[in-house]
């Protein structure tokens, strides 16, 4: 009973303390309700407020942007309106111009038609004058004919003849006149300046063998040179390049070569070995080596030496080992360095006769040839390859084209060019100074009189004093004195064309007439 009593108040309790808090929730949740919906009011109006300002800020910024917008169109179109004024008056001030054009066109044009019809008129009136000058020509050629007995054509062919035979017979007289007056005012000064330069320099001359006799101590030398089944004279010869003749001569071997270079290796090297006593084919490999290296420093000593013995200084290491191989270079018999050096002195000699620059005059003599020592493999003119070797070391122009027409191969840019040349034949034609076969010696006389007998007019040619003149007989019938002087100037021009020769050739031309009677 008592607990029934406690359950049913429990009950009762429990019933009663949640209804008190149903009451109290719904108040507060009332008045929570309340207020959120006063602040929803309050923060809808500050919205509104806000969405007005902004609205009004952004107009005020689309205005602004317009207005700079409206203002750049405003300027844009006002420069385009000027640019199309600008355009207009151009295209209108073009259009007068092209109306008065127009004008000035047609004026002209009426003009020209008139003067073509007052041409017209004036070429009918000179072709009826011309026909009527024709007709009266032909009738006196006609009435010509008949006089002289001459067809036309023998008239004119005739008539030519006659003006062709003047015509050579005034410019033969003319060239004759021209070169004799510059004969008579260059030639005691350039004889005189030749002559003294000729005086002065004076070389003598031998002649180079293509071999060298070395001497030996005893003839038991000449087994060792041998060696064992010929070993050390297959080596030395393989080696050097030089044959080696071992024959009857006592105490003496002879060293074979065209190579005067290779030549002089061999006899330094086979001295050497022969002093030395050790001879293989090992030692004369290491042998042939240093002498070679020698040789390479001796010849640029020989090319300071030739520099230093014309006052000349400077110059790159090529051009001084050229220099010195023309030591083992020769031309005709004579040798290129001697020659060479003999060429300086004359050029030089000569250039301070006539005011010139001896230093560039000695150097060009010095290195006309220089083209001649370069490799065989190198072809072409020695001239020419002297010029262009030259002309890559940045040799003096003055220098380069003397080298390269000493022989005329290229046109000549300076005095100094002439003298080199003049020098050069003069040194060339000293007697002795070079040599050549006598076939080929004789195929050069005969070509130079079959040359001359080319001519019209010539009779008979004689080549004299080892070709370095020719005379020349002409029928006198057919050559007068004048066309003499004329004839010599072509063969001279034509043998300097068309032929090699050392030194120079002089022309001859003799004109004779000869009356022959007998008495019976």
């Amino acid at each position: 009973m008592q607990v029934e009593i406690i359950i049913i108040i429990t009950v009762v309790l429990t019933a009663i303390s949640f209804g008190a808090g149903w009451l109290v929730n719904s108040r507060i949740g009332r008045n929570k309700i309340a207020t959120a919906e006063e602040r929803a009011k309050q923060i809808l109006a500050d919205a509104d407020r806000d969405a007005v300002n902004i609205k009004k800020e952004k107009l005020l910024e689309v205005k602004d942007e317009w207005y700079k917008k409206k203002q750049e169109v405003e300027q844009d179109i006002n420069q385009k309106r000027s640019k199309l004024q600008a355009f207009e008056r151009q295209l209108g001030s073009r259009e007068e111009n092209l109306e008065r054009r127009v004008e000035l066109m047609d004026r002209k044009e009426k003009e020209l038609n008139h003067q073509r019809r007052e041409l017209d008129e004036k070429v009918k009136h000179l072709d009826e004058k011309n026909a009527m000058v024709q007709k009266l020509v032909q009738e006196e050629n006609q009435r010509l004919e008949r006089v002289s007995g001459m067809t036309r054509d023998e008239a004119k062919k005739m008539l030519m003849a006659n003006l062709v035979s003047d015509a050579r017979s005034e410019v033969a007289q003319t060239i004759k006149e021209i070169r004799d007056n510059a004969k008579l005012e260059a030639k005691k000064e350039a004889q005189k300046v030749i002559v003294q330069a000729i005086q002065r320099v004076a070389s003598d001359y031998s002649v180079e063998s293509t071999v060298s006799v070395l001497n030996l101590g005893s003839d038991e030398v000449k087994g060792r040179i041998i060696g064992k089944e010929g070993r050390n004279i297959r080596s030395f010869e393989g080696s050097t390049g030089v044959d080696v003749i071992v024959d009857d001569t006592p105490e003496a071997v002879i060293l074979s070569s065209f190579d005067p270079l290779r030549r002089e290796v061999a006899r330094i090297a086979l001295e050497r070995l022969v002093a030395d006593g050790r001879i293989h084919p090992a030692r004369i490999e290491e042998i042939i080596e240093k002498v070679r290296k020698d040789i390479d420093e001796e010849i640029l000593h020989i090319g300071e030496n030739a520099l230093s013995e014309l006052g000349l200084h400077g110059g790159e290491e090529e051009v001084l080992r050229h220099i010195g191989l023309m030591k083992y270079r020769w031309s005709y018999g004579q040798n290129l360095l001697a020659h060479s050096i003999e060429v300086a002195h004359l050029t030089g000699l000569m250039a301070a006769e006539l005011g010139i620059d001896i230093s560039l005059a000695k150097r060009a003599g010095l290195l006309h040839d220089i083209g001649k020592t370069m490799n065989k493999n190198v072809e072409g003119p020695h001239a020419l390859i002297g010029h262009d070797f030259l002309k890559k070391l940045r040799e003096h122009p003055i220098v380069v084209n003397a080298v390269g027409s000493h022989h005329e191969d290229i046109p000549m840019e300076h005095p100094i060019a002439a003298l080199v040349q003049s020098a050069d034949a003069i040194s060339g034609a000293r007697p002795g100074a070079r040599r050549e076969s006598v076939e080929i010696y004789a195929k050069r006389l005969e070509k130079l009189e079959n040359l001359a007998k080319s001519f019209n007019g010539v009779e008979k040619t004689y080549a004299i004093q080892a070709g370095r003149e020719i005379r020349v007989i002409v029928e006198h019938e057919k050559i007068d004195d004048a066309m003499a002087d004329m004839l010599a100037n072509d063969i001279a021009t034509k043998i300097q064309s068309d032929m090699e020769y050392p030194g120079q050739v002089k022309v001859t031309v003799i004109r004779e007439r000869r009356s022959v009677a007998y008495a019976r």
